[in-house]
């Protein structure tokens, strides 16, 4: 199985240019991605169960790797929600998936955003990770727009081992992410 193209340009290029803007004193203090989290929200999921299997075989194409449902922790009258139903997917993506999830996702889907300027640098979380939610999963060509029943968001979560905003922002600046400029 060969090394995914980004995993290579992290360890030959991108590790150099963090140790020089932050000037590490050893290898392992430059941050890393540690995984990629794709997770949505099935609120109606609640009245029709199918809509579950629907999420868990779109973020399985999505990302390669077979999504779980996520189940609510505790009884919401309102929302007519009982302890222990599905209500979400999602997918942890970590090493070779990871890797290869995130050059699609930069090369292939965020091109396809309609209107894209760049994405929001404000949702990071003060410890160095980065969400960002997306609005439609047809931006992602696996997905075939014929098939689909319901046009969904998701939110995508880059976890790192950075320690501050500043230090992941450069690190997901330098894997590619197109942040807006301020």
């Amino acid at each position: 199985m060969k090394k995914p193209r980004l995993k290579d340009e992290y360890n030959d290029v991108i590790k150099a240019n963090l140790i020089k803007e932050y000037s590490y004193k050893n290898v392992m203090q430059v941050p890393k991605l540690q995984k990629i989290v794709l997770s949505k929200g099935v609120g109606a999921a609640v009245a029709d169960k199918k809509l579950i299997e629907y999420a868990i075989d779109e973020l399985t194409m999505i990302t390669g790797q077979k999504a779980i449902a996520t189940i609510s922790k505790k009884d919401v009258a309102a929302f007519k929600l009982r302890k222990g139903m599905p209500i979400g997917v999602k997918v942890t993506l970590r090493g070779t998936k990871m890797y290869e999830f995130l050059d699609r996702f930069v090369t292939a889907s965020l091109p396809r955003v309609r209107d894209f300027r760049g994405i929001k640098s404000t949702g990071f979380d003060g410890r160095g990770n980065y969400t960002l939610g997306i609005t439609e999963q047809i931006i992602f060509p696996e997905i075939e727009i014929d098939k689909i029943n319901k046009i969904s968001g998701m939110d995508i979560t880059f976890v790192t081992s950075a320690n501050t905003d500043k230090e992941a922002k450069s690190l997901l600046t330098e894997l590619g992410l197109p942040f807006k400029k301020n």
